[in-house]
């Protein structure tokens, strides 16, 4: 049955699988597509995997490209949005796909099962991409470099090909006809999947078949992981103790060696062969202390004590008190440490003006011939 849908009324949003190569290994990369029922106008992104903060990320990036979104939303029964289908149309919509309805005002449409002329566009979209997009076999650096590539093709083919229905038009035409009719957007939302983890005592949390630093003061209380599309938040009572970029791969381990600064404190020979501080990129003047630490019998300690520093008075602070006692030819964490003191000490104290009725109208003279007077009285 041929489909029609007014200006701003509805998109369709599917998944496909694409073979291509990513920094010269052969990756299956999954497709989010959204297309707008009206205008035709199509988005894709690619991303390693079909989780729930997949979906909430394309859906951010879509609309900030449309620059509003549509009165519903037609989808399929993924179980990242729809957790039971009953009969007809009824579903029981997860609980975190349904705020993000919510947030921009769609009312999200659910295809009856096997019935993908229901979202014939989206559809029809996919071998579309698939024939046009990644064929020859995409070859690319990273992520950002596909996606950046995919982005181009999408207003590339939309300003080339004609509307199939409004034929003196072209797709990217009837889409900014269509732009002004989208509902309006008041930010992303914030899209992540929430999951309760406990801390091991190196300071260390397990997600997605990886390991990640949290600060040392979280280490034997419950967490919680905010896992987005491209990062991993931790919180703790609210507060975050760690963050950090996503990765994908199996059995790594992901440092922040400022989480473990706290630890140095007491064992600062940790600092040499602890595992996270292995190729530590720190500052230039702290890099150089730092190395010229090593040749001193207790380097490591004094190295601690200016790293501990960074905590209170900020790496900025610290990194300047370096440049300072390196441009005078020393090297010694007691003097960083005398320098930052110094910094931290407040400026002298604001004159007190006194008021006009305390003032002396009459200044006293200075007359030591008055003592003499006084001498011979006696």
């Amino acid at each position: 049955m041929p489909l029609s849908f007014a200006p701003g009324e509805a998109y369709q949003f599917d998944w496909s699988s694409q073979v291509v190569l990513i920094n010269g290994t052969t990756v299956t990369v999954k497709v989010a597509h959204v297309r707008l029922c009206h205008s035709r106008m199509l988005f894709v992104r690619a991303y390693p995997r079909e989780t729930q903060e997949m979906v909430f990320d394309a859906h951010n990036r879509a609309f900030a490209f449309f620059k509003g979104t549509c009165t519903r939303g037609i989808y399929d029964n993924m179980k990242t949005a729809v957790d039971s289908v009953f009969i007809g149309k009824d579903r029981q919509y997860n609980r975190r796909f349904l705020r993000m309805c919510g947030h921009y005002l769609v009312d999200p449409v659910a295809c009856t099962p096997a019935s993908g002329w229901e979202k014939g566009q989206v559809e029809n979209q996919v071998g579309l991409v698939r024939e046009r997009f990644f064929t020859p076999r995409l070859r690319v650096a990273s992520y950002n470099e596909l996606n950046g590539l995919l982005l181009d093709r999408c207003i590339a083919y939309a300003k080339a090909h004609k509307h199939p229905e409004l034929t003196e038009r072209t797709v990217w035409q009837a889409f900014e006809a269509e732009r002004p009719q989208l509902v309006p957007i008041s930010g992303p939302f914030d899209g992540f999947s929430a999951i309760q983890a406990s801390v091991s005592k190196t300071c260390l949390i397990r997600f997605d078949n990886n390991k990640y630093s949290v600060a040392s003061r979280a280490v034997g209380r419950p967490v919680e992981i905010q896992a987005y599309a491209d990062r991993v938040v931790i919180r703790q009572d609210g507060a975050i103790v760690g963050e950090h970029r996503r990765c994908f791969g199996r059995g790594e381990a992901i440092y922040d060696p400022w989480h473990y600064v706290p630890v140095l404190a007491r064992k600062p020979g940790a600092l040499r062969n602890g595992a996270p501080f292995k190729d530590w990129l720190l500052p230039a003047s702290l890099e150089r202390v730092r190395r010229k630490l090593k040749g001193s019998n207790d380097g490591d300690r004094q190295m601690v004590k200016v790293l501990s520093a960074v905590l209170s008075d900020g790496l900025v602070a610290v990194e300047a008190a370096c440049t300072e006692a390196l441009a005078g030819g020393v090297h010694s964490a007691d003097v960083i440490l005398n320098i930052l003191a110094r910094q931290r000490d407040p400026g002298p104290a604001a004159t007190i003006l006194i008021p006009d009725a305390l003032r002396l109208q009459h200044a006293p003279i200075a007359d030591c011939a008055r003592y003499d007077s006084l001498r011979r009285a006696s």
